[in-house]
């Protein structure tokens, strides 16, 4: 091995080596950030007032809140139960997509009526159907979870559309429909696994959407508990410091959040580069 290769083995590994190495290094920091809010100790999140509005320091990384509680732990806590939400959400978001766009598939009656809801859901603003529904259901997290999963499948339900649309005019389709083979037949047989490169990383770029909303309806009070370590809950408590010059209230639990989303928004990108075959070059 040359000395610049071992300097600097990057060098060495082709493009969709580096994309795996990329994706192996974002999904390992995401579930340790997961793992750790579930073990992390929760005497660090005990009030105490002798502690209270401390700034970041080694004892506290991310300072102290307005009650004395740590709020690296707090963060690390609210990272873990957004990721919570954000993935159960999306899996049923992209759950949801797939229903919509294999019923479109059916006829054309089935693609006019998947046609008009994709059309009437995307009309709305999320945020709004979001808490609509977050309200009707009891607030909560699972309020939230399905508040999301039932206002992010659109995007995908359209591209899914068009791919199977696509499909369904190959010729190799239409000579199963020759042969005898039904809808599910064709749709398990040839549908399906031309469509989960889409299915995968839609459900993914589904992710930052979610965790992002999560926060924004539960930081206005329509979202999860007050008594919950969510990161929306979290920053809307530390508005009123602000104005104190408690600034790491805010800051850390935000930069936080726009690093896990960011991580998400990238991991969804390089699996699309593993799993297409025309960005996967080596």
């Amino acid at each position: 091995m040359s000395k610049v290769s071992f300097l600097n083995p990057l060098n060495s590994m082709n493009l969709r080596q580096k994309t795996l190495l990329l994706i192996v290094i974002i999904v390992l920091v995401l579930i340790t950030i997961f793992i750790s809010s579930y073990s992390i100790d929760t005497t660090n999140m005990v009030t105490n007032f002798a502690l209270r509005n401390q700034a970041p320091s080694f004892e506290h990384l991310f300072g102290t809140d307005w009650l004395g509680r740590d709020m690296f732990s707090r963060t690390i806590k609210g990272l873990g139960l957004s990721i919570m939400i954000g993935a159960i959400a999306s899996i049923l978001s992209s759950f949801v997509a797939m229903i919509m766009a294999f019923i479109s598939s059916i006829n054309k009656y089935g693609d006019l009526v998947m046609s008009w809801l994709i059309d009437f859901f995307s009309s709305i603003p999320h945020l709004l159907l979001l808490i609509m529904i977050s309200l009707c259901l009891g607030k909560g997290a699972w309020g939230v979870i399905i508040g999301v999963a039932f206002t992010h499948w659109t995007s995908l339900a359209r591209v899914l559309r068009v791919e199977i649309k696509e499909i369904n005019t190959s010729e190799f389709v239409n000579l199963a429909r020759k042969l005898g083979k039904g809808n599910l037949w064709v749709a398990k047989e040839h549908i399906l696994p031309l469509v989960v490169t889409q299915i995968v990383v839609g459900t993914l770029l589904i992710f930052p959407h979610a965790i992002m909303h999560e926060a924004s309806i539960t930081f206005l009070g329509f979202g999860l508990s007050p008594h919950e370590p969510a990161i929306g809950i979290i920053l809307s408590e530390s508005m009123k410091y602000l104005t104190m010059g408690d600034w790491w209230l805010a800051f850390f639990p935000g930069a936080a959040l726009l690093v896990v989303v960011l991580l998400f928004d990238i991991l969804g990108e390089e699996i699309e580069k593993l799993l297409d075959p025309t960005k996967a070059q080596k």
